[in-house]
């Protein structure tokens, strides 16, 4: 009955159809089973039934002043018994105050839209929605508890940072690095201000365009831990993820070891100021003081990741009040002529042209460039992945990471510029450190002698410029450590991620997450043993090249990912942050692999090699894994396109391939038909096994019969073929059905394969008419007939196991092969036990015979047999066994009879050769017979077919 107007409830007017599954009242109160009584409003008692004598489970919620006409208009609903629900049964809207009552969920067997809804199909916080034989059947329906209670209790200890702590200082203290103190005022030594400027711009170019495809990644639906490697897992598929996932742990291992060694000789440094040596001041006193310091924050990150937060923000604060030193300092100038004997002389116009310029020299017995000074600068760029790194310790990822990192790279870019010109404006590249030389600046005067400050020769020239040294030195060694820190951090987090999902062998060990947090504990002390080894190499120059390239790796398929997914244009990509660009990303790609191989082809070209093998490793495992990947969708799209360009495409008799619709049946009942087929499709053209069902089956049971078909196919009978099936109909309708919609555009079956009816004198009369009919359907819609027909079983349904069993079999007991599975043809139609004769008048089709001298022979065992066993898993018989594989089995010798008695178009020819051309076939004679008008014509026929079949190149 339609409503004379809208009905107002509450001061919310809803329209209310005829048409709606149900209704909801919006109630704008944050109080739970309110109802109206002849006080006013009030709280229903829990034990109350709500009054449904008129049909209304909702009175208790109506409005005072609510017209009686409008209400009573409504259909009545058969409620009885509501009582007010509890508490897992109500909706809130948040930030609205709006509730929707219990009823609602009590009136209704539909899932109300909520995220949990669209995430995990497992998961339980997931709505039950119901299926339409459900609400057909009227079936039992009960709601789910929505609570999620499995996943707030695994969750409920674990500790998430907002994007300050957990993304914006973890990088600027893993951007701020080792090469801020220790080696910037050297990469403006050697490239001049100028290019020390386009250094770090590039650098920042490269981590900007990363940080903006990376944003664009994160956003784009749930991100949990794992970082990069989960990024780019779920965006470019498993094989992708996991080489970067690897090689971007190992390069985080490396980066500890790096920002150690920092650490160690900017120690070193310090100690040699004083006097003080543990052995050499040189390179074995860095690796005791680096060894020693990886092992202090190792045990800070076992002890938690709070005490690990906690010790960032305090080095934060240090590396802070370092940073303004310096920068109080450049501006002063120097404080003693010691400090000007050293180098340093104040901000200084002509030093600042004269340091515009690169000055490349040799160090360490290597020549210098732009590039190579680039390769040592870049780790200190490489901080950016620091927060997306521990992405499942975020609060929201996909807002945390891109606030907080591009704010990071903006912060760090300035300061590093300011940087570079304080240092080439402030100091001189040479310098003697005799204060005797002070007048007219002979202290920057070098030639032909050694000099142990300067720009060029002091690592510490930072210290050197502060207000405060000693500050500097903490400020560096808060610097250091906190990027080791993160890095120490960062490691175990993605290998732990990589461990888990088992995408490669022997690792899995190393994923056991320990604690509430899950802490990867032992890929901690894997990441530590990885440090320490490089430690050891004791040179920073050394470390810096390799990681290098192993960053570039990971954000060029960071990159890449952006690209590939906006280019293949999925429906699932939809990320929130807007701010990237298609053809930006792919810039950055090439930006990143040039750069690489400027830096070092040797090491680019190992790196790449690394990836690939570690790429062909997945691939070849082939996991079973399926998350969404942008190659997916690229597949869908190429194969779309190229249907549709083949589509547009006329046809041509060179072209011409055999694409085979047989009917089969399920798969597992006629083996022998299947293969048949394949040995003439495999690797060439289309093939579609075809079933049809009396039966109708609901939706689920159907693909449920097709997916275990086409299971069967790929994983038992080693067959690339489609499985479908059609249901509810007769073999004659079923078939017709099968023939004219198998298949789209030009990829349609042109032939279809049968099995020999082998009971036709004794079967009922229709089942043979229908049989004929399928026959000249086929004929009729221009499609070959081939009609197998075998010597022993070609129905093994009650012989092998079919594809519901085929699942349980790895865990069923085995059984003894028995003689009484070659006795299963007692009721089993379509077999055929005698083998074909040949034709004896002139009114027979054409007809195909494979006669072979090695059908008893036991057949070799061959990588790709397919895998069949008996009912309850046991062992076949090999005489069935042999039947099974009388089409995969290596034939020695015999000959393939072709009776090509009528011109067909060639397709008897054409089938026989094809087979002959398969290596399992090679070894057999194509052996074709043929009609001849007279014994007279026997010669001259030889000859025509002798020219026919040289004509057309079967012999």
């Amino acid at each position: 009955m339609p409503l004379k107007g809208p009905r107002k409830l509450s001061g919310v007017p809803i329209e209310l159809s005829e048409q709606s599954r149900f209704r909801v009242n919006r109630i704008d109160s944050v109080a739970l089973g309110m109802h109206r009584d002849d006080k006013g409003l009030g709280s229903l008692p829990e034990d109350e039934v709500l009054d449904t004598t008129n049909g209304h489970a909702n009175l208790a919620f109506d409005s005072g002043d609510e017209d009686d006409e409008s209400r009573d208009a409504l259909p009545p609903m058969p409620v009885t018994n509501s009582r007010r629900p509890s508490l897992q049964y109500q909706y809130t809207l948040a930030g609205s105050g709006t509730v929707y009552g219990g009823n609602l969920v009590q009136q209704t067997r539909e899932a109300l839209p909520r995220l949990d809804n669209y995430r995990d199909l497992a998961s339980i916080a997931a709505g039950h929605r119901p299926t339409l034989d459900e609400l057909r059947e009227n079936a039992k329906f009960e709601k789910a508890v929505e609570q999620g209670e499995a996943q707030e209790e695994a969750q409920s200890g674990a500790v998430k940072f907002g994007w300050i702590q957990g993304v914006l200082v973890r990088c600027l203290l893993n951007i701020w690095g080792v090469m801020l103190f220790l080696r910037l005022s050297w990469v403006v030594a050697q490239a001049g201000i100028i290019e020390a400027c386009v250094v770090v711009l590039l650098s920042a170019t490269v981590t900007t365009l990363t940080a903006l495809s990376m944003s664009a990644i994160s956003t784009n639906g749930l991100v949990k831990g794992g970082g990069i490697y989960f990024m780019i897992s779920r965006s470019l598929g498993p094989e992708f993820g996991a080489a970067v996932g690897l090689v971007f742990s190992m390069a985080n291992a490396v980066g500890v070891a790096l920002h150690t060694v920092g650490f160690a000789e900017s120690m070193n440094d310090m100690l040699r100021s004083m006097d003080v040596k543990i052995i050499d001041n040189s390179t074995n006193d860095i690796r005791i003081v680096g060894t020693i310091a990886v092992t202090i924050l190792l045990a800070i990150c076992i002890i938690g990741m709070e005490w690990e937060s906690k010790a960032q923000v305090g080095l934060l604060v240090i590396l802070l009040f370092a940073i303004v030193d310096f920068l109080i300092g450049g501006f002063l100038g120097p404080l003693d002529d010691t400090e000007m004997a050293k180098g340093f002389v104040g901000l200084n116009a002509t030093l600042f042209v004269n340091n515009l310029k690169p000055d490349f020299r040799v160090v360490d017995g290597k020549m210098h460039n732009f590039f190579s000074v680039f390769s040592i600068f870049f780790p200190s760029a490489t901080g950016i992945l620091a927060g997306a790194n521990i992405s499942g310790d975020l609060k929201d990822p996909s807002s945390n990471i891109p606030k907080g990192t591009l704010l990071a790279i903006l912060l760090t870019t300035l300061s590093y510029l300011a940087f570079v010109v304080i240092a080439g404006a402030a100091v001189v590249r040479d310098a003697s450190g005799n204060v005797m030389e002070i007048a007219g600046w002979q202290f920057a005067n070098c030639t032909g002698r050694h000099c142990d400050w300067g720009l060029h020769n002091s690592f510490q020239v930072m210290e050197l410029v502060s207000v405060f040294g000693p500050l500097i030195y903490a400020g560096c060694f808060a610097a250091t450590l906190s990027s080791a820190l993160a890095c120490l951090v960062s490691a175990p987090k993605v290998f732990q991620a990589l461990c888990k999902d088992k995408l490669y062998p022997y690792i899995e060990w190393f994923g056991k997450g320990y604690g509430k947090g899950g802490e990867a504990y032992r890929a901690y002390v894997l990441t530590f043993v990885i440090g320490v080894c490089f430690i050891l190499i004791g040179d920073l120059n050394a470390i810096a090249p390799l990681i290098s390239n192993f960053y570039l790796a990971s954000y060029t398929l960071v990159n890449f990912c952006t690209f590939h997914a906006s280019l293949t244009k999925p429906i699932g990509w939809r990320p929130t942050f807007k701010y990237y660009n298609t053809w930006l990303s792919l810039l950055a790609t090439i930006i990143c692999v040039s750069i690489m191989f400027l830096i070092s082809w040797v090491t680019a070209l190992i790196t790449f090699i690394a990836v690939i093998t570690l790429y062909l490793i997945v691939m070849y495992r082939k996991p079973d894994v399926n998350w969404g990947s942008t190659t997916q969708a690229q597949t869908y799209s190429a194969a779309m396109g190229q249907l549709q360009k083949l589509d547009s495409q006329q046809e041509h008799v060179k072209n011409y391939r055999p694409q085979i619709l047989v009917f089969c049946g399920r798969p597992s009942a006629r083996p022998t038909l299947v293969e048949y087929a394949n040995l003439i499709t495999k690797n060439l053209a289309l093939l579609i096994c075809g079933n049809i069902e009396k039966a109708s089956y609901t939706h689920k049971a159907r693909i449920g019969v097709v997916d275990r078909g086409n299971r069967w196919l790929r994983d038992h009978q080693k067959v690339k073929a489609f499985y479908t099936m059609v249901d509810g109909m007769e073999f004659e309708e079923g078939a017709r059905a099968l023939i004219q919609a198998s298949g789209v555009g030009k990829m349609k079956p042109n032939i279809l394969l049968m099995g020999y009816k082998s009971n036709w004198k004794n079967c009922n009369a229709d089942d043979l008419k229908a049989y004929f009919t399928v026959l000249s359907v086929a004929l009729d819609n221009h499609m070959g007939i081939a009609i197998l027909r075998t010597r022993d079983l070609m129905d093994y349904t009650g012989v092998i196991a079919g594809e519901e069993e085929m699942d349980e079999l790895m865990a069923a007991p085995k059984m003894q092969p028995s003689n009484d599975l070659l006795k299963a043809e007692s009721g089993v139609s379509g077999m055929e036990m005698t083998p074909p004769a040949t034709p004896e008048n002139a009114r027979v089709t054409s007809d195909i015979v494979v006669m072979s001298k090695d059908d008893k022979k036991k057949p070799k065992k061959r990588e790709n047999e397919p895998d069949y066993k008996a009912i309850g898993g046991g062992d076949l018989p090999q005489e069935v066994i042999n039947n099974l594989n009388q089409f995969t089995t290596k034939q020695k010798n015999g000959c393939i009879d072709v009776w090509w008695l009528y011109d067909d178009g060639g397709l008897t020819l054409l089938l026989p050769y094809i087979i002959k051309s398969r290596s399992n076939w090679e070894n057999c004679r194509l052996r074709v017979f043929a009609l001849a008008n007279s014994k007279d014509d026997l010669e001259m026929e030889q000859i025509r077919w002798d020219i026919l079949c040289f004509e057309l190149r079967i012999f």
